[in-house]
């Protein structure tokens, strides 16, 4: 979290939007943290998003003539977005994933470890450690300011309320 990866999405997004590329964007519907309809950055960016429950509904939505597929915050939906984002893939679609490598406890998130083992490119983006200011490759959940225990549940959406981003030295995770 808070690395940017958002804005990059964002970004390239914007940039296969001036090369009149037809764009659609997905979101899971669960975060509903900035915007319902916007893929929204910690920094305020925001492009036009169609909140999803699954990759059928992803798949319903397509239209005919995309060129662009952007997915936010992959690591929340059902194991089917890999197959289907290797389909598009296969179709000459460009698709453009967002999403957090490793939950709370470290860990790899969701099918996030397979849809990088398959990209063409990873760009993997860092966040500054809060308490030391070194790079942050870690998501520090809080419960009342203290590090979440490794039993809490896997998805809570959040923010800054929630979550801060921590180097591996200072990315605690109490058992």
């Amino acid at each position: 979290m808070f690395s940017g990866k958002t804005d990059e999405l964002i970004r390239r997004l914007i940039r296969a939007t001036i090369a009149k590329q037809k764009v659609q964007v997905f979101k899971p519907a669960i975060d509903i943290r900035y915007a319902v309809e916007k893929v929204a950055s910690h920094t305020g960016s925001t492009f036009d998003a169609f909140p999803v429950e699954n990759a059928a509904a992803i798949r319903a939505k397509l239209e005919k003539d995309t060129t662009v597929v952007g997915i936010d915050e992959a690591q929340f939906f059902d194991s089917e977005v890999a197959p289907l984002a290797r389909e598009l893939a296969a179709r000459g679609i460009r698709v453009i994933i967002a999403g957090l490598d490793t939950d709370f406890r470290g860990e790899p998130f969701g099918l996030m470890p397979i849809l990088m083992a398959e990209a063409e490119e990873v760009t993997k983006l860092h966040a500054i450690c809060m308490v030391c200011g070194d790079d942050a490759s870690r998501t520090q959940r809080l419960v009342n300011g203290m590090p979440a225990r490794y039993d809490e549940p896997i998805v809570i959406v959040g923010a800054s309320e929630l979550y801060e981003a921590r180097c591996r030295q200072h990315h605690q995770v109490p058992r």
